[in-house]
């Protein structure tokens, strides 16, 4: 493409789009130009999806539409002249996108071969042993399969790239998943992707200077073209495998779904109740409480009308019927798996790495004292997340005095956000808990950590409240690896206006593909 006739499609792009940023602009005439497109006559071929990587999907639609109109006006003013003897020749020529193949992102990914041959043959001999590589041939790898896919297509999409990670984490599961303690994390490819689309933002960034990073200068320019309120909604719903039932139960009814909530109520009160009895009338009645809370119901109601939502044995039946899993037990299994690996990681190679967490390691272990047991083992891993993902303590834990009643607690400064209020001057001296959401004190009596943990989490869910960023990182890692909820899209962490929301975290997928790594240092 010669200088003139990328002017004339610079000029073609701003007459539709006369607000575009110029660092925008110079992207979408990239786009443009390893798409095919020379001259604006090839306008007529390009196709919303094309545009979707750097343009939101109006700014898109915009665009597409302005160029086919233009094209069927200079088709009209040449009909007489194509139906003409002279030009007879050329009639069998259409020039419709139908008929005419052009070569797509997503072409392009479905015909890419993975370069095999090019990899040294150490690499190769971890992944057919299936063994881990190295991190070295890791990125060896990495920046052999990019060279590859750059060849094909100037600017990769990161929808290219996990099409690409997926393929070669397809081949060799054993040596590229995800995993930690035999489980897949997420997909079990995130970790790849990243290293993928780093290494194409590192490549394009060298060989392009000019290009510079895309400010966010208003609300048009947004990447994420998910509206507030249905991006609201796939947050509520995320995780869930029965977030709304829009049937009440053929064996229910409206009396008898009162009548068993005036039962809870009633046993409530009593200390002596059957725990079969209130997990059978929970389950019973779960399509009136999450028709209740999917309503808005305010929380003085929700504790009021559903007490035992608030504590464990309540919680816990209507976690599982929400998410499928089991609150506490999955937790407990994944802890004993994986927990004393994360400790390790975290006191070795994480403290190593970071003086903030020696701080902390050497902080929790004077605390900690000569305290054994599950537990403290919890408490260490919780604390050292926080530290390790640089997310404030207090945005989760709220400490009082080891004798502090529920009505005692200073409201005022707790966060809006489900938070553990400790009872002692730390979780370690702490013999009882107590959990708060949006202000309120919504169970006093806690007996112990996990539990709290367990209740505080599961609470996110139930409620349908978002991750508040302040603490996104340790919960989403929480919720992959221990409570082993792995949605494909979307996110629970609340989202920053004009911020683009990534399905998994980059600083989990860093600290996954750590822990995934730790047992095979070494053996490549």
């Amino acid at each position: 493409m010669d200088d003139a006739e990328q002017i004339n499609i610079r000029s073609a792009i701003t007459k539709v789009l006369p607000d575009l940023p110029a660092s925008i602009l110079d992207i979408l005439v990239e786009t443009l130009q390893s798409l095919g497109v020379e001259t604006t006559e090839d306008f007529h071929f390009i196709q919303e999806t094309d545009l979707l990587s750097t343009l939101r999907p109006i700014q898109a639609r915009r665009l597409v539409a302005a160029w086919k109109q233009t094209t069927q006006t200079n088709e009209g003013h040449s009909q007489a002249a194509l139906s003409s003897p002279s030009s007879s020749t050329c009639s069998s020529v259409s020039l419709s996108p139908s008929s005419t193949h052009w070569i797509t992102p997503a072409d392009w990914v479905n015909d890419f071969q993975i370069p095999w041959t090019k990899f040294p043959e150490d690499l190769m001999q971890c992944l057919e042993r299936g063994k881990r590589p190295s991190p070295r041939l890791r990125r060896e790898m990495v920046r052999i399969v990019v060279t590859e896919m750059m060849k094909a297509c100037a600017s990769p999409s990161t929808k290219a790239s996990t099409e690409v990670a997926k393929k070669i984490t397809a081949k060799y599961p054993r040596s590229l998943q995800d995993v930690i303690a035999g489980d897949v994390v997420g997909l079990g490819y995130h970790s790849l992707v990243k290293q993928l689309q780093a290494r194409i933002e590192n490549v394009k960034r060298s060989s392009t200077p000019r290009i510079k990073k895309r400010k966010q200068v208003s609300d048009e320019y947004d990447t994420d073209e998910i509206p507030a309120e249905q991006r609201a909604a796939m947050q509520d719903t995320y995780g869930c495998i029965k977030w709304e039932m829009k049937y009440m139960p053929l064996s229910e009814t409206p009396e008898s779904q009162q009548q068993k909530k005036d039962k809870m109520k009633a046993l409530s009160e009593q200390t002596n109740f059957s725990p079969g009895e209130v997990e059978t009338l929970m389950k019973c009645t779960y399509y009136s409480q999450r028709k209740e809370i999917n309503q808005g119901t305010d929380l003085q109601s929700l504790m009021e009308e559903w007490p035992f939502l608030f504590q464990e044995i309540g919680m816990t039946v209507h976690f599982q019927e929400l998410t499928g899993i089991s609150l506490k037990e999955t937790f407990l299994t994944n802890v004993e798996k994986k927990g004393k690996r994360l400790l390790d990681l975290m006191r070795t190679m994480c403290a190593n790495k970071s003086k903030r967490i020696l701080q902390a390691v050497t902080k929790l272990e004077i605390l900690r004292g000569q305290l054994e047991g599950c537990s403290e083992d919890v408490k260490d891993m919780v604390l050292l997340l926080l530290s390790y993902f640089d997310e404030k303590e207090e945005n989760l834990f709220h400490y009082v005095e080891q004798t502090c009643l529920a009505k005692e607690v200073q409201v005022e400064s707790l966060p809006v956000t489900p938070c553990i209020i400790v009872c002692g001057t730390s979780c370690y001296a702490s013999r009882q808990f107590m959990l708060s959401v949006d202000g309120k004190v919504v169970n006093d009596h806690i007996p112990n950590f996990i539990s709290a943990i367990c209740l505080m989490f599961g609470t996110y869910y139930c409620l349908n409240i978002h991750y508040p960023v302040g603490l996104g990182s340790t919960l989403e890692f929480l919720q992959r690896c221990f409570f082993m909820i792995n949605p494909e899209k979307g996110t629970k962490v609340e989202t920053k206006k004009n911020k683009k929301q990534l399905t998994v975290n980059p600083r989990v997928i860093t600290l996954i593909a750590d822990l995934s790594d730790q047992d095979w240092r070494g053996t490549c």
